[in-house]
């Protein structure tokens, strides 16, 4: 009765701080039928803060120029359908980029901001408060990941199609921007356990094509409103006629990240020709492949590292018999 009592006063007092620091308007039934299910539309407070004010981006973007693993500058696609990485990228540091919105077509991504600035940090916190509040705590699963991002990009630009394998919350602060977002079971299994047999927490690549229409939702996004992406919903995006500044949240929980784990191991059942069960329909079951998983990956990482130092150091071998 003491856990109980000591972990009911500990939910008490997220869900008071949230409350007072309420940054999200959330339908809390719409919450609930939705939350890593369904994309969701909501409303917020951020555009007004100062931590978005073109002076204080520009001063955070500076930041950044010592930190090449934390940013990504890219140019705008010029379609949806184009191979996300191919599209030129690493074109300048972010304080250069923040110069040249006006001018060029740039896509400059702040990863992490909570890590260069406390503000960033605060909002982090205060923001994930609310939807735990929301969502009734993590309910017994284990926090892995949490961090946020700050996108600046110019008008008139596209981001390619991709999914994301975390749970997200994305807000737009400045400009309009048209968010083009499916459901996550748009997505075929197959693609998916091809991309989490990596052990990648990056992003996934798909075809536009291969998604039902019928799952497509398009929000129109400006100051004031965003929207929560479920895990593994694949979107694309396009500017309008302004800069556009937005912000979003990201987390994995050990359960969502054993969903993925589940996948890849559920890439070699088929391949032994097995029909496994959907992540999510078994939860012990996904838990066992997870954990087969976490044991298989590192091992055939350092296989595969093996044999490619023994792949080179063989041809180099027969280039040496061949010269003499």
């Amino acid at each position: 009765m003491e856990t109980v009592l000591r972990r009911t006063s500990a939910e008490g007092r997220r869900s008071r701080k949230a409350k007072k620091t309420a940054h999200l308007q959330i339908d809390a039934a719409a919450f609930r039928d939705a939350f890593d299910r369904e994309p969701l539309m909501f409303s917020h407070n951020l555009s007004g803060l100062t931590l978005f004010s073109d002076a204080a981006l520009r001063e955070l973007a500076s930041r950044y120029d010592a930190h090449p693993r934390d940013y990504f500058v890219a140019s705008g696609a010029a379609s949806a359908g184009n191979e996300f990485f191919a599209v030129p990228n690493g074109l300048c540091k972010p304080s250069e980029a923040m110069g040249r919105l006006q001018t060029h077509s740039i896509r400059l991504l702040l990863k992490r901001p909570e890590n260069h600035d406390l503000g960033f940090r605060r909002l982090l916190n205060e923001q994930f408060a609310e939807v735990m509040a929301m969502r009734g705590g993590l309910r017994g699963e284990r926090l892995v990941r949490l961090e946020s991002a700050v996108f600046i990009t110019s008008a008139v630009s596209t981001t390619p199609f991709h999914f994301d394998p975390e749970i997200g919350f994305f807000s737009q602060i400045e400009g309009e921007k048209i968010y083009h977002v499916y459901s996550p079971s748009a997505l075929r299994e197959t693609d998916l356990e091809q991309f989490y047999l990596q052990g990648q927490t990056s992003i996934g690549q798909v075809e536009l094509k291969v998604c039902d229409p019928a799952l497509e939702h398009i929000y129109k996004l400006g100051p004031g409103i965003g929207f929560h992406q479920p895990q593994n919903a694949p979107h694309w995006v396009e500017t309008r006629a302004s800069r556009s500044v937005s912000y979003a949240f990201v987390f994995e929980t050990d359960v969502s990240r054993r969903r993925g784990q589940a996948r890849a191991c559920n890439y070699y059942m088929r391949r032994f020709g097995l029909d496994p069960f959907t992540p999510g329909r078994r939860p012990a079951v996904d838990a066992v492949k997870a954990a087969a998983m976490r044991m298989l990956i590192p091992v055939r990482r350092r296989v595969g590292a093996a044999l490619k130092t023994i792949s080179a150091f063989s041809h180099g071998r027969r280039v040496a018999a061949t010269d003499t």
